[in-house]
């Protein structure tokens, strides 16, 4: 039986051998030098920027296909729950309708996007955003901590803040459960009575 001749039948072989080693070593030295700047005052370049954001908008896209709102979504109850949650745990980096920008929102980036300007995202992905949160973005994963109907709550009031007047956002904030704890202990107790 006769010998194959690699480098006769794959005469870049090598080259693509070593061409590999080059790139790792290269990627491993960058990665170790601390190249890359992550200060958050420091904008990332447009490519890595981009490539980022696409991560980003097609791993949500992905993980909330198939996630069903509930049918009362847009109900004064889930507004008005959701509306007490958000000027708890939202607010400070997402503003709203008149609030001016926060130290906080100043100095994170990427920016939080401002709610009260619409958005282009389902129920379905605002759910799974609360929920899951964003790596590298500073959005927490409220589901750690929140049950989903509170985190429903919140999908619903962020839905009515594009449109919304500065005068109606602060009604609606004055109007909205203070016990967060409470809430969190009726939600609890209703998933305990009904977990499915």
């Amino acid at each position: 039986m006769d010998r194959i001749d690699l480098k006769r039948h794959f005469p870049s072989l090598s080259f693509v051998v070593v061409l590999t080693i080059i790139v790792a070593l290269g990627g491993a030295a960058f990665i170790y030098l601390g190249v890359y700047n992550v200060a958050a005052d420091e904008p990332h370049t447009p490519a890595v920027y981009s490539v980022l954001e696409r991560v980003r908008d097609r791993s949500i896209e992905a993980h909330a296909k198939g996630i069903t709102p509930p049918s009362d979504l847009a109900s004064a109850q889930r507004v008005s729950t959701g509306a007490g949650l958000y000027t708890e745990m939202c607010s400070g980096c997402h503003l709203g309708p008149g609030v001016e920008k926060s130290e906080m929102s100043q100095g994170l980036y990427p920016q939080a996007p401002e709610l009260a300007i619409p958005q282009d995202l389902t129920p379905g992905q605002q759910f799974w955003i609360i929920k899951h949160g964003v790596k590298l973005s500073a959005m927490p994963a409220w589901g750690k901590t929140h049950p989903d109907p509170l985190i429903w709550d919140m999908v619903a009031f962020v839905r009515k803040l594009p449109g919304m007047t500065p005068d109606q956002y602060k009604k609606l904030i004055a109007s909205a459960p203070e016990d967060h704890d409470a809430m969190m202990k009726t939600q609890s107790d209703a998933h305990s009575a009904h977990p499915h």
